[in-house]
């Protein structure tokens, strides 16, 4: 290996024969990957075969680290699982701020590829070169706090809960207190009756420049600190800071996406969690935003709800009690649930209900009866067997496919497309479905951090792939997709009805074509700018040549893999799409805007991309040596 940053190896286990091997991995593979999510993909795409599903034997599970994780970069401790997701049936590589990766690579290994079935519950636990196959019996049933109790005090961690071993589709994975929440990696763990993965070592990660690296790590943390987002809002409110922008601008999702306001949203507010719950701030290892809330629950201090929390189990409930939203995101960690897939399946249950469709005990504003409703989905009793397959399987049973607020089969987060369509297109062309960071995250352009017209067509779609193609590189290198936020001016943020701000606010959509055509030749950019460290910091900790445009060719190259990946196991063409509520009803009636131009937003996006209705021509998969 030329490169330093990495381990340099990948462990591959079998659960079926309790066997383990090293896996291949060239320079050539990390040029092509950076690693993370894209690294997982591309490890995918070499073992996928038509019609596989996520509970096959040879499904595999992908674990894999960034290049820049435990390097001393500032907020880079993350990791990703990969997996075809019971959900959706297509790949679902979800993010995590454990200290799982950080422990991985100090054992030696950038990634895990786990494989095959046990014939009862394990716990696999890596200690540097030595794997072993742990009986987790007593382990099975156990809550996620608990679980991890358990377990090697010092070790990095990946355990599940009762939704994961009872195969709720969108079952977590968890390590501390810090979820890969999307897409049901948790019951694939499941379904191959793993509990727990734990890693140890004594490894160091050795470094290509260890003073260059140094000098763009301590440029980095004065950076975040000093940014309006990054070092105010963000350590000031955490991600709930975003519930009174979003109410102002139309966005917060209400009573199942009918609505963007909630005439209550001051009650689950990042200001109220702030003054009337936050016991103190805290963040994921090597983070120096800490946004994370930590408030209580009866005696015990725990990690508060996020904004898609916040959003999606309060306004879109018709629920205005923070307690009982605190409450509830405790109890779904431990029972190991995304908050935002179940928030999603009870809004359509209680609108199913409302309308006639299916007799159920969920209503709007009925709160009192919510904690059992979460137990028996992770346990699949009564109803809860129903709600825990997901919107897209409850709207194929009972009907509602109009108001079933899915893309792909994942439930979307907390933002009404309708007040940011941008977002929306994000939303539909997402590989792994109804997911605001794959999306690209355009709504922080379209009112959460600056303010570009949220209701035009004109330039969303080659914005909106700049942002997909450069965040994918981003968490392939192993950071928080937050520090992203750095890339928006102060000043426009500083003062944001100042000429500056308006300039930059206009400016963004009116280069629409000049984004296209970057998107397209990523040579274009092949530069580097102060502001955006990204590239200084892979080069001073690989040795690898880095730049803007190679960065956005190598989130090109994984944007466009996991897209084919997905088309193999049988993604149809003209599967972005979005439910009739959002293109075909308006917010605001009578205003003609509010409603997502999608058809209008795919055009450019497929011509930008090289794809035909949502798959990849063979010229594009030719030009990234796909076929």
């Amino acid at each position: 290996m030329a490169y330093k940053g990495y381990a340099g190896k990948v462990l591959k286990v079998d659960l079926s024969t309790k066997t383990y091997e090293d896996f291949p991995w060239t320079d050539e593979d990390r040029e092509r990957t950076l690693g993370g999510k894209i690294m997982a993909a591309d490890i995918f795409y070499r073992h996928i075969r038509p019609g596989m599903k996520a509970y096959d034997e040879d499904n595999w599970l992908v674990a894999t680290t960034g290049p820049i994780s435990g390097c001393g970069c500032p907020s880079a401790s993350r990791f990703n699982i990969s997996t075809i997701s019971p959900l959706t049936g297509i790949i679902t590589s979800s993010n995590c701020g454990g200290n799982f990766g950080l422990s991985l690579k100090k054992a030696g290994y950038d990634a895990l590829i786990i494989t095959g079935k046990s014939d009862k519950p394990v716990h696999v636990q890596i200690n540097d070169d030595k794997v072993e196959f742990k009986d987790a019996s007593e382990l099975w049933g156990l809550h996620m706090t608990p679980v991890q109790e358990k377990l090697p005090p010092k070790a990095g961690k990946m355990v599940i809960g009762p939704a994961g071993e009872n195969k709720v589709l969108y079952a977590c994975v968890f390590s501390g207190e810090r979820a890969a929440g999307r897409g049901g990696v948790g019951a694939v763990f499941g379904d191959k009756n793993l509990k727990a993965v734990t890693a140890d070592g004594s490894k160091p990660v050795e470094v290509h420049n260890k003073e260059k690296l140094r000098e763009t790590n301590r440029k980095w943390v004065k950076q975040l600190r000093s940014h309006p987002l990054t070092g105010s809002q963000l350590p000031r409110l955490g991600t709930a800071g975003l519930v009174a922008p979003m109410q102002a601008r139309r966005i917060l999702a209400t009573k199942n996406f009918a609505q963007g306001r909630f005439d209550d949203f001051e009650k689950i507010s990042g200001e109220e969690l702030t003054k009337n719950h936050l016991v103190k701030n805290s963040g994921c290892t090597t983070c120096v935003i800490q946004c994370t809330r930590r408030v209580k629950v009866d005696d015990k201090v725990v990690k508060g709800p996020e904004l898609e929390t916040l959003g999606l189990l309060g306004p879109n409930l018709l629920n205005s009690d923070m307690e009982s939203i605190i409450r509830w995101n405790y109890e779904l960690d431990e029972l190991g649930m995304d908050t935002i897939s179940v928030a999603g399946v009870l809004a359509f249950a209680m609108e199913l209900n409302e309308k006639g469709i299916w007799k159920n005990p969920l209503e709007f504003g009925k709160i009192d009866n919510i904690s059992e409703i979460f137990d028996d989905i992770a346990h699949r009793r009564g109803i809860g067997d129903i709600l825990a397959d997901g919107t897209k399987r409850m709207s194929q049973r009972f009907g509602g496919e109009d108001f079933a607020i899915q893309a792909k089969g994942m439930e979307l987060s907390a933002y009404e497309p309708r007040g940011a369509v941008g977002q929306g297109l994000g939303y539909a062309t997402s590989n792994r479905g109804g997911c605001h960071l794959n999306a690209g995250y355009l709504v922080v352009l379209e009112g959460l951090g600056l303010n570009i017209d949220p209701y035009t067509a004109f330039g969303k779609a080659a914005i909106n792939i700049f942002f997909q193609n450069f965040m994918e590189a981003i968490s392939a290198a192993g950071s928080c997709l937050f520090t992203s936020y750095t890339i928006i001016p102060s000043p426009a943020l500083k003062n944001p009805s100042g000429l500056f701000a308006k300039v930059v606010n206009v400016g963004f959509v009116a280069l629409g074509p000049v984004i296209g055509l970057m998107n397209r030749f990523p040579a274009i950019a092949s530069l580097n700018l102060p502001i955006i460290l990204y590239p200084y910091a892979i080069k001073h900790a690989t040795g690898m040549k880095m730049n803007i445009g190679k960065m956005m060719k190598v989130g090109e190259y994984g944007y466009n893999l996991e897209r084919y990946s997905n088309i193999i196991l049988g993604q149809e063409a003209g599967a972005d799409i979005l439910p009739s509520r959002l293109t075909d009803e308006e917010q605001i009636p009578g205003n003609k805007k509010t409603k997502v131009p999608l058809d209008k937003m795919l055009k450019s996006y497929y011509r930008i991309r090289g794809w035909e209705n949502g798959v990849p021509k063979k010229s594009k998969l030719k030009k990234l040596g796909l076929i």
